[in-house]
């Protein structure tokens, strides 16, 4: 009987609670069944305590959290948030969204593509470069998680057989890059593993004989678990699974291909947009752009054909360092060049620093220009933005600019960090990456370069446009492999004829389209309409427009769909309209 009598009791206790109470807890108690599940993602956000363990990968373990999300969105939809601050009511708008969209690409079990030539576990080692080694029991986890690698392995080739299966499977001519990216990973002495990096920097006030004892044991576990896990993936890749993908692009060759491109047309870009719209979109802007083009080409004395100058930017010696040292250095300087301006165009700015690196040589053949790998939540780890400096022959210095505006400052550092120190916030808003915003946010963030007078270079100013005319091909070539299925020559050919770009970056960037349907869309997409915003905003407020108080306005809630952006401006313009 008291049994019931206590169970009453906190039925009760909890209706009576707050709903902005209940609604704090389900983020909290969510945020920790996510680190649980998927202890990678865990190390990447600082989170050190699942650092021994790999996520379970086994079609049961897809099936549980699929039935754990359902009964989630369930609990969430049945909350009476009639009385909520409008704080909570936007992390709760934006937590459901999150769980919604998860909830709709599972019906694709996508999960069953578990490898692709940009990342999967062939670059698993890439943990070891963000685990915060501090002390021994560090070095320890990272052994375990060695030593656990062999189930990791062969859960993750179970998921590929199920692909393999399902016709769920990735074209030949990207799958095609991955065995090397394996063989990097079967080495004979364990020392030159990129998993064994953690212990070429142990800390120098621990004691020789633990030292000792950390390598030894580091040393055993990649020739005993990594290595063979290795040779297994070589073995089944190469045999069975390469010869079963596709021989054309497109991820409209899949079971219910042209549904699934639609769902990420409608995820990554926020939007109702359909593929086709966004073609008709990209083809418009490719065509305005290109009239700016000609503008600073004749600005530069040029007297041939834009196709011509796009050779000479390609070919000229003196638009490329000689060796990765020199282009290393000279982005740093660039980077460090733009800091002291930011307060011309911002009126807050991040506390967290911001490193530049190389990208890793065991996977720069493959990888695109830069990218840029966000802070850890704890602080323990600066953002850090990534160059690639393999082949510094074909990296042009006119691109360096736009580049290093977009993945560094103003862009994804300053947006990333800013909303990683939101404050009072739920922890998952700190984490949120709608890509229509974060990369909409860094393509506009190229363009703030004018008002920082950081292109008064002509070379520079076409190689802005060169990004920006990137980006508006990218609305036309990934509509049109996935949706109008365009064959790839078809699409590097578009992207050559419109931009400078490299031909090495071009098949680069076409194949990373070819294996990541619809992410590509969320850059342009995103920037119009901060631009879109921002024009808005000049003609209602006239004079009184402040470019600092609009950025403060448009980074102001973290990474948030396009149209909940739209509100928070125009609620923006109301109140200094009523000032």
């Amino acid at each position: 009987m008291w049994r019931i009598a206590a169970g009453l009791i906190i039925a009760l206790v909890a209706q009576a609670q707050d709903p902005s109470a209940v609604l704090g807890s389900i983020f909290e108690s969510e945020w920790e069944y996510q680190m649980r599940e998927w202890p990678a993602g865990a190390t990447w956000t600082g989170d050190r305590r699942y650092n021994d363990r790999w996520p379970d990968l086994s079609l049961g373990a897809f099936e549980r959290r699929h039935a754990h999300l359902r009964e989630l969105i369930g609990r969430l939809r049945k909350l009476d948030l009639s009385a909520v601050p409008p704080a909570d009511r936007l992390n709760y708008d934006l937590f459901l969204r999150e769980q919604e969209d998860a909830l709709s690409t599972h019906r694709f079990r996508t999960y069953r593509l578990p490898i692709g030539m940009r990342g999967g576990i062939q670059t698993a080692d890439d943990l070891a470069a963000v685990v915060q080694s501090r002390e021994s029991k560090d070095y320890q986890d990272w052994i375990a998680r060695m030593r656990a690698f062999p189930l990791y392995m062969d859960q993750t080739i179970a998921l590929m057989r199920e692909g393999v299966r399902a016709r769920m499977l990735l074209p030949k001519v990207i799958m095609s890059r991955i065995p090397a990216q394996i063989g990097k990973q079967i080495v004979s002495d364990p020392e030159k593993s990129p998993f064994y990096a953690p212990f070429l920097r142990l800390p120098a006030s621990m004691a020789e004989a633990e030292k000792l004892r950390l390598q030894s044991a580091a040393r055993e576990a990649i020739l005993a678990s990594v290595v063979p896990a290795f040779r297994r993936l070589k073995v089944y890749f190469e045999g069975e699974y390469l010869p079963s993908c596709y021989d054309q692009v497109g991820i409209w060759q899949v079971p219910d291909g042209g549904t699934l491109y639609a769902d990420a047309v409608r995820r990554h870009t926020t939007t109702s947009l359909t593929p086709r719209e966004i073609h008709e979109t990209g083809l418009r802007e490719v065509g305005r752009i290109r009239d700016e083009m000609h503008t600073v080409m004749r600005g530069t004395g040029f007297t041939g054909t834009l196709k011509e100058f796009f050779s000479h930017l390609r070919t000229e010696p003196k638009f490329y360092y000689s060796s990765p040292e020199d282009l290393l250095n000279a982005y740093m300087v660039l980077a460090k060049r733009i800091d002291p301006l930011l307060v011309k165009v911002f009126r807050t700015l991040p506390r967290t620093p911001y490193g530049v690196e190389a990208i890793p040589t065991n996977i720069a053949p493959d990888t695109t220009t830069a990218y840029y790998r966000p802070p850890a939540l704890d602080g323990s780890r600066a953002g850090t933005y990534f160059v690639n400096l393999y082949r510094p022959e074909v990296r042009p210095k006119w691109e360096m600019m736009a580049l290093t505006l977009h993945e560094s400052v103003p862009g994804h550092h300053v947006q990333i960090a800013l909303a990683q120190e939101l404050g009072e916030v739920p922890r998952f808003r700190r984490q949120s990456s709608f890509g229509a915003f974060v990369e909409g946010w860094a393509l506009y963030a190229e363009s703030l370069g004018e008002e920082l007078g950081l292109y008064s270079d002509p070379y520079a100013k076409f190689g802005q446009l060169t990004y920006e005319m990137w980006r508006a091909v990218r609305l036309v070539v990934d509509t049109g492999m996935h949706e109008l299925r365009w064959d790839r020559r078809k699409a590097i050919d578009f992207f050559l004829e419109n931009a400078a770009k490299t031909e090495l970056d071009v098949v680069n960037e076409i194949d990373r389209y070819i294996g990541w349907p619809g992410q590509a869309l969320a850059y342009k997409i995103g920037e119009l309409k901060i631009k879109e915003l921002r024009r808005r905003a000049e003609q209602a407020l006239g004079a009184r427009f402040d470019l600092r108080e609009f950025h403060e306005a448009v980074l102001a809630s973290g990474a948030i769909p396009l149209d909940m952006l739209e509100a928070n401006v125009d609620r923006w313009i109301k109140t200094r309209l009523a000032r």
